[in-house]
């Protein structure tokens, strides 16, 4: 197209009517009129999100041996094979290790909360069907996933399903600036309404502008009907700043998550709520005050949720340790 005032004019209107689209895409929220487009491509670029997914993983690191070994242009081919071998082997003992572990403090979560989960692996991150914070799962409706879900990883709240396809699904994570749960304060039941902070601490306004909250407070989900989207008892994060404001009607903290949520990679879609509130159950126990030695053990939680496995390419199988 050559350079004229017309061909200027249509860019800039087309620049505009996408920044149109976007804001109408993200005020509009779930009932957005984009929602529809957002959930069909989705449906096709989910099997194409997975299918990457799940081809590079296993090669990745292969190719990356390959590409370190022919930068050393000394080295003998034996010698290059010799050290592609020992990366893979290196490469795959240390990803089967994190991912063992991370399975270990699911089910941990998953016990001690009395949940139900669908293990998943993270196969994308945002923004691949919107401009909010999500990642995209190799789950979806095929395995029982629906909208509105609570998703989990061993160290508490990751999130909640907002777009559902066949074998993929799109999680908004907590800490989108748009996201909203209430919350519970850890042993005096104080309740708020926790708002992700993008890159910053997640903000929680307590209904009681008097509540007794200081640094080190943890905080947990405080539920919702039937479980959707946020089950009860899900650890979301520890105070680090009380605000100061005096007359005010709620009073507002400056919450850490737990969740390290640039290092996502395995988390649990809550498929069965619990049948009890755990309260603090599924919190670790509380670290003892400085000179007072070790803290109380916690009391022990009820029998372990099933984890129900995710597909076989993204985790090796686990063998469930009790049901409800």
């Amino acid at each position: 197209m050559r350079d004229t005032r017309e061909s200027r004019l249509l860019l800039i209107l087309l620049v505009a009517v996408a920044f149109a689209l976007i804001t109408v895409d993200i005020k509009g929220g779930e009932s957005s009129p984009l929602g529809g487009a957002r959930r069909a491509a989705a449906a096709v670029l989910g099997p194409v999100e997975r299918g990457a997914a799940t081809a590079v993983d296993p090669v990745a690191d292969t190719v990356r041996a390959f590409r370190d070994a022919a930068s050393h242009s000394g080295r003998t081919d034996q010698l290059a094979r010799e050290n592609t071998e020992l990366r893979q082997k290196l490469a795959s003992s240390d990803m089967a290790g994190g991912r063992t572990k991370q399975l270990d403090d699911l089910l941990r979560t998953a016990g001690a909360g009395g949940y139900t989960v669908k293990a998943a692996q993270t196969i994308a991150i945002g923004p691949a069907q919107g401009f909010s914070w999500t990642i995209t799962i190799d789950a979806g409706s095929d395995d029982g996933l629906t909208r509105d879900m609570t998703v989990v990883n061993g160290q508490g709240l990751v999130g909640r399903i907002t777009t559902v396809a066949p074998t993929t699904a799109t999680v908004l994570l907590a800490s989108d600036p748009g996201f909203t749960a209430g919350t519970r304060l850890e042993a005096t039941g104080e309740i708020g309404f926790a708002a992700g902070g993008g890159t910053s601490a997640m903000k929680v306004s307590l209904l009681n502008g008097k509540a007794q909250v200081k640094e080190g407070d943890r905080l947990v989900t405080f539920g919702s009907q039937s479980g959707r989207p946020f089950v009860p008892g899900v650890p979301v994060g520890k105070v680090v700043h009380v605000e100061a404001n005096p007359g005010q009607l709620t009073k507002t903290v400056l919450v850490e998550p737990f969740v390290q949520f640039t290092r996502l990679d395995l988390v649990g879609v809550v498929v069965v709520p619990p049948r009890t509130d755990p309260r603090d159950a599924v919190l670790p126990p509380a670290p003892a005050p400085a000179g007072q030695g070790q803290a109380a053990p916690a009391a022990p939680a009820g029998p372990a949720v099933p984890l129900v496995p995710a597909a076989p390419a993204a985790l090796p199988p686990a063998t469930p340790t009790g049901g409800n």
